[in-house]
């Protein structure tokens, strides 16, 4: 299925902003929405956007409240763009509620992260591509300038390449594929349904914050089992932080873990596709953005090249 790309934005355009998963404080998104402002941007703030709701975790709303923004934004008219306020957990609350009608129409760009890896493997289903970039929320975290800058190039229809050194884990080669994947634990928890990436042929990114090492495994075990590593044409892995114990770990606040990054090396030893560690996407200061479901061609030598094309 040829992917389809939103049309680029033009200054004036209004982006919607919108809390799928977890909830949110107006003082968090203060940076964010002002940067959008000084873009050229008109953010426009869905109803549910500081809602909250206690129910084991604390949601942006019910699963009603949050679907109904999610809907509102996809589809609405007068909206260019959807970004997420924060990711979380909920979006799995969502897919089955989501309404596409006027989205298939008038296509637009959905840009998120982490939990918000739900939202984009089900608009990969659709044909649609998005942007697996930083959230409006962590504009106050002391992110990288490059990181948001990059998105606002992507909306405004400029290309994507990325030239970066390698890491010593990397393994050599060139391949081309459509662009896949985002957070580990959510492609893992997608295993086996629906919304599940089709991984045949792809080029996968993986990222992960927080997780024990023997989680992190488990993951790519499951990955494993599910014949992933058998289809895929390459691997990108970007940011493995606050992973393990804080208390053992002593680069527990490093963006790259090196014993993550260890780890997934000796699990995908066995396999010949060309892997990338070290990319700066995930749940770090320079979280810089990918489109998912571009193709892309990757070289990996000495340095690497990520290049975009529609």
């Amino acid at each position: 299925m040829k992917k389809i790309f939103p049309k680029s934005l033009k200054k004036g355009d209004k982006i919607a902003i919108i809390s799928p998963a977890g909830s949110v404080d107006s003082t968090q998104l203060e940076k964010g929405l002002q940067m959008i402002k000084d873009k050229g941007f008109e953010p426009v703030l869905g109803e549910n956007l500081y809602t909250k709701y206690s129910n084991g975790y604390n949601y942006a709303g019910t699963e009603a409240q949050r679907s109904h923004d999610m809907n509102w934004a996809l589809n609405d008219p007068e909206i260019s763009a959807v970004w997420a306020s924060r990711g979380g957990y909920g979006c799995q609350h969502l897919v089955e509620n989501l309404d596409l009608k006027n989205f298939k129409k008038n296509p637009k760009w959905y840009i998120g992260y982490s939990d918000n890896t739900v939202i984009q493997s089900f608009l990969l289903k659709k044909g649609f591509a998005s942007i697996h970039g930083q959230t409006v929320k962590t504009s106050s975290f002391g992110v990288t300038d490059e990181s948001y800058d990059l998105t606002f190039d992507i909306l405004q229809g400029k290309s994507l390449k990325y030239n970066l050194n390698s890491n010593q884990l990397n393994r050599k080669g060139n391949c081309e594929g459509e662009l896949i994947g985002g957070n580990l634990a959510l492609i893992y928890a997608l295993l086996g349904t629906k919304y599940s990436f089709d991984f045949k042929d792809k080029i996968l990114f993986i990222e992960d914050i927080g997780e024990n090492f023997y989680s992190l495994d488990r993951m790519i075990m499951s990955l494993e089992l599910a014949g992933v590593f058998n289809k895929i044409s390459g691997l990108i892995i970007g940011g493995m932080t606050n992973m393990g114990d804080e208390k053992e770990n002593k680069k527990y606040e490093e963006s790259f873990d090196g014993f993550a990054y260890q780890l997934i090396s000796d699990r995908i030893s066995k396999y010949d596709f060309p892997v990338v560690f070290g990319f700066p996407n995930g749940h770090i200061k320079d979280n810089r953005p990918l489109i998912i479901g571009s193709e892309v061609s990757l070289k990996i030598g000495k340095t690497f090249s990520l290049n975009f094309k529609k």
